[in-house]
């Protein structure tokens, strides 16, 4: 998918939410754990219920790698399902990926080539020879890992250089000159809403991948007040405020009711914002 079909989406559906499909065997409804595909059967009611509400869908590897080859095959499944059913919506696999160059290049070929994903997130701290290679797909996007949530994320990101640049600045401006803005997307965490200024100086055009909203405390206000361009530019991810907010029978109904609520909050701020 292409920036501009994807800002189409954006448009049409008043949305720029984005679902984490970070499914745990041990957090589904009880009903569903023994049935004979249930990250699965999961995935696709989650789906099923809020398609229309949402952008894009961002399974995380780690919650289907964990159970071998039973959780590939349901991640193989669910994407292909989303693709096939839903056409219009977005992939994410949210793999974390970043090796050297022909590493990265089968690690590209595994999503882009033999998977209908849209876009993996990628770590960029090997260098150009860790992304480069996911770029040679035309309509596919790299993710880079920039400026995260996570408590250790200070440890490397926030460290400034001699001319008093921080790491994740530096990576920024680097790793921009590797592609462009239909093609690199940027993870910045909600709950670093104010650093999105400064993302905004270095990367004006590009998309940000912003998750922590939801349950990590991140917020939704303050995120596009401080991300969003002339054509929103942003996409934000919540997964278990939404996929977890119910765990009977009726989950996907209440799922249903927690993308709704974000959505008619994004509907606001993009009739407020373009």
């Amino acid at each position: 998918m292409n920036a501009t079909r994807l800002y189409e989406e954006i448009r049409r559906k008043k949305s720029f939410l984005c679902i984490g499909l970070d499914t745990e065997l041990e957090k589904i409804p009880r009903h569903l754990q023994n049935a004979e595909l249930p990250l699965f059967e999961f995935n696709r009611q989650i789906v099923d219920a809020t398609n229309d509400l949402a952008v894009a869908f961002k399974p995380n590897l780690a919650f289907y790698e964990c159970y071998g080859t039973a959780g590939w095959k349901q991640f193989e499944m669910t994407v292909g399902y989303i693709r096939e059913k839903y056409p219009d919506l977005f992939i994410i696999a949210d793999a974390k990926r970043g090796d050297i160059g022909n590493t990265s290049r089968k690690y590209a070929e595994a999503f882009f080539s033999n998977l209908p994903c849209d876009a993996v997130t990628v770590a960029p701290y090997m260098g150009s020879d860790s992304v480069t290679p996911f770029l040679q797909y035309p309509d596919k996007w790299v993710i880079v890992l920039a400026l995260t949530s996570n408590q250790g994320a200070d440890d490397f990101q926030m460290i400034s250089n001699t001319n008093h640049e921080r790491l994740f600045e530096t990576v920024l401006r680097k790793s921009a000159q590797w592609g462009n803005a239909g093609n690199m997307m940027y993870v910045i965490g909600a709950t670093r809403a104010s650093m999105l200024i400064k993302v905004r100086e270095i990367l004006p055009r590009h998309f940000l991948l912003i998750p922590g909203v939801g349950a990590q405390g991140g917020d939704l206000t303050e995120v596009a007040e401080y991300g969003m361009n002339d054509q929103c530019g942003i996409i934000v991810n919540s997964s278990r405020a939404i996929i977890y907010a119910d765990d009977s029978e009726k989950f996907a109904l209440v799922a249903r009711e927690k993308a709704m609520e974000l959505q008619q909050q994004m509907r606001k701020l993009l009739e407020h914002k373009l």
